[in-house]
């Protein structure tokens, strides 16, 4: 009985040492990202995703970082395509990990916009009908989650101005959205829980308009 109770003990203390160790490393990735330490920040969390290697999360972060970032890099056409496709690697990683997965499935919308967004004469033939379907299922799996609704009205919203079409349902879905944040929990400290400042300030446009 003792030996087993020693064993129970050092398991338990390695299993806390990891939850440790995992949320110093997520922890300092965020704060490098903070910092504006896009590259470090995106490195850091590819390091935690290989000891993590059950958890999509780390994956997901060493995408999100590369991928927000390419949207200041839209006129380099090289770093900019080196950058996605790297951010892709990690998007995939965490698809492996993590099927039918609602907030995956934005951000690799996100990346695909970050193309279109560059070159829409190149891309948005080939990616816009992908971006599309991404929303739509992602929508289906989780109708409340307020950044599947703030992301799909924002996408929906920039086709139609692009297409000379009213906006105004999308400003209404958008405003939803502000009101799915309000009573979002995340599952956990590190998930997802990005986007009611982004949703507020475009509802603010939309009613400036």
């Amino acid at each position: 009985m003792y030996k087993i109770a020693i064993t129970i003990a050092l398991f338990v203390t390695s299993m806390l040492q990891a939850q440790t160790t995992y949320e110093t490393g997520m922890n300092k990735a965020f704060a490098l990202w903070g910092e504006g330490k896009v590259a470090e920040a995106s490195n850091l969390f590819e390091r935690i995703a290989t000891a993590e290697k059950d958890n999509w999360l780390p994956s997901y972060y060493a995408a999100q970082v590369l991928v927000l970032d390419a949207f200041s890099k839209l006129k380099d056409k090289d770093v900019l395509d080196a950058q996605l496709k790297k951010a892709q690697t990690f998007v995939d990683e965490a698809i492996n990990r993590s099927e039918d997965n609602a907030e995956i499935m934005v951000l690799q919308a996100m990346l695909y916009t970050a193309y279109v967004a560059s070159d829409g004469a190149t891309y948005g033939m080939t990616l816009s009908g992908k971006i599309n379907s991404l929303y739509t299922t992602a929508l289906e799996l989780e109708p409340d989650n307020p950044r599947v609704v703030l992301s799909k009205a924002e996408w929906d919203m920039g086709s139609a101005r692009y297409f000379g079409q009213d906006t105004k349902p999308f400003c209404e879905q958008i405003e939803q959205s502000v009101k799915l944040f309000d009573t979002f929990k995340p599952e956990s400290a590190f998930h997802p829980n990005w986007g009611k400042e982004r949703a507020e300030q475009l509802t603010k446009d939309c009613n400036e308009e």
